[in-house]
């Protein structure tokens, strides 16, 4: 008779659920959840005009002015593009000293739809031009606070800026707990359903929109940006300046060698199947195109590609830098900054867009490229109501828990956390005060356009 198999020892190394839990919890002796609640700014913190003027170092100087007009609009425009002054404030917090691939710029903003490979549409983050390894509390105090300041923008009460903030951290807080329970392959896996998410909306005048911009969404595919940004009787992209236009370079007739150089180094950076797939594509045409807060004055561009006639492709091709997060943290870096934001993203998000990939051009610039659309939803966040933006803020917790579970350990992370709502009103309680803090960063910036150390315009109605 065969000898039945005996249960193998654990690996030295191998530690069970519980261990690592209990392994986090331990990190609070280090770092008590209720620390997070400190803004303990610099003694000599730097000035923040003078990080913002630091980060605009090689931008398109033409730009600038647009680029600090919109951050002048209200302090919840000028938070997002000041993802530099944050992770400056940021690297003086506590944190557990557990790392993860953080998404870097992470406001309520940067989460949208859309469509998978596969066709699904799921939520999650869509912006990486900052990831970057980092303390994973970080992103979650970052995104915490762009609740508050969006609901005080919205004229929301007191009580409901901080409830959103403690929304989001309480759902964080959730979806870990939740990740760390299940198995390694159905963690990575999983993913969050939009539609499943809008019939959990608690707001009806919400879910109801919702459904429809969802509709809008779905029937917005290439074809419709062919109609919307070229003037339909020839493939070239329309220009609208200051946003869209073609540089007086580009009309050199050596510059079509350029881009198609580019374009064979982009292709390198892609899987080979799914060079096969770009190869059935002939680029058409190039244009600027100014896009976001924090990214106007970076080389951005936008591609219209044919596979015949009637079947367009967009893709956006971005300058990529040094994350804001670079000059705080220790890591290994990559070869290059477009190699950094495609890795980012692929390792936190459910499912990447096919045509997602990096180059470095001719000239030494960094860039990444991907689809321009493909079935996304941008919230409208000056419409939330209160409990709107609490609906809201638990779908930004479930993506970042789940983004974050993809690097990090959740079963640590959640071990720090623990169940009481010590942790997250901690994060409530940061986010309220870095709110208040952004608003007088805010008030220097106008102050240095009144004096003139920066110049600002504002875009035309």
């Amino acid at each position: 008779m065969a000898k039945p198999l005996e249960h193998p020892q654990k690996p030295a190394q191998l530690r069970s659920r519980l261990e690592r839990y209990q392994a986090g919890k331990a990190l609070r002796a280090a770092c008590p959840r209720e620390s997070q609640a400190r803004l303990d700014l610099a003694p000599n913190r730097p000035d923040p005009v003078d990080l913002l003027i630091a980060s605009s170092a090689g931008r398109i100087e033409e730009l600038l002015p647009l680029r600090y007009g919109r951050m002048l609009a209200s302090p919840f425009a000028f938070f997002r593009g000041a993802a530099s002054i944050m992770a400056s404030d940021l690297s003086h917090t506590p944190d557990s000293g557990i790392t993860v691939q953080a998404c870097g710029d992470c406001h309520l903003l940067n989460f949208g739809v859309f469509a998978t490979p596969e066709r699904r549409l799921v939520f999650d983050i869509n912006d990486f031009d900052e990831t970057h390894p980092a303390p994973w509390e970080w992103d979650l105090k970052r995104l915490a606070t762009s609740f508050v300041i969006a609901s005080q923008h919205n004229g929301h009460r007191a009580p409901d800026c901080r409830a959103a903030a403690t929304a989001v951290a309480h759902h964080y807080r959730e979806k870990l707990q939740e990740l760390a329970q299940q198995p390694t392959l159905e963690a990575w896996h999983s993913f969050l359903d939009y539609e499943k998410l809008i019939a959990m909306t608690d707001d009806t005048a919400l879910r109801q929109r919702r459904k429809r911009v969802l509709q809008k969404a779905l029937a917005h595919d290439a074809m419709a940006c062919l109609v919307k940004l070229t003037d339909g009787s020839t493939a070239r992209i329309k220009d609208v300046p200051p946003l869209i236009f073609h540089p007086d370079a580009w009309h050199d007739p050596s510059f079509a060698e350029v881009v198609t150089h580019n374009l064979a180094r982009y292709r390198e950076s892609l899987a080979p199947e799914r060079r096969v797939l770009l190869d059935r594509y002939t680029l058409a045409d190039l244009a600027i195109k100014v896009v976001g807060v924090g990214s106007v004055g970076l080389l951005c561009a936008v591609a219209l590609l044919f596979a015949s006639e009637d079947d367009p492709l967009f893709l956006q091709v971005k300058e990529a830098r040094d994350s804001v997060l670079a000059p705080y943290v220790k890591a290994q870096a990559f070869a290059t900054h477009g190699a950094r934001v495609v890795y980012g993203q692929r390792l936190m998000q459910a499912a990447s867009d096919v045509f997602l990939g990096h180059t470095v051009s001719a000239q030494g610039m960094h860039f990444y490229v991907r689809q321009l659309r493909d079935v996304k939803v941008k919230p409208l966040i000056e419409t939330f109501t209160p409990q709107a933006m609490r609906d809201y803020a638990r779908s930004t917790g479930w993506a970042l828990a789940r983004a974050h579970a993809r690097s990090g350990d959740a079963a640590l992370m959640a071990g720090y956390i623990g169940r009481s709502a010590a942790f997250t009103k901690a994060i409530a309680n940061f986010a309220v005060r870095y709110g208040a803090q952004n608003e007088r960063d805010h008030k220097a910036l106008l102050q240095a356009v009144r004096l003139g150390r920066v110049q600002a315009h504002t875009e035309d109605p």
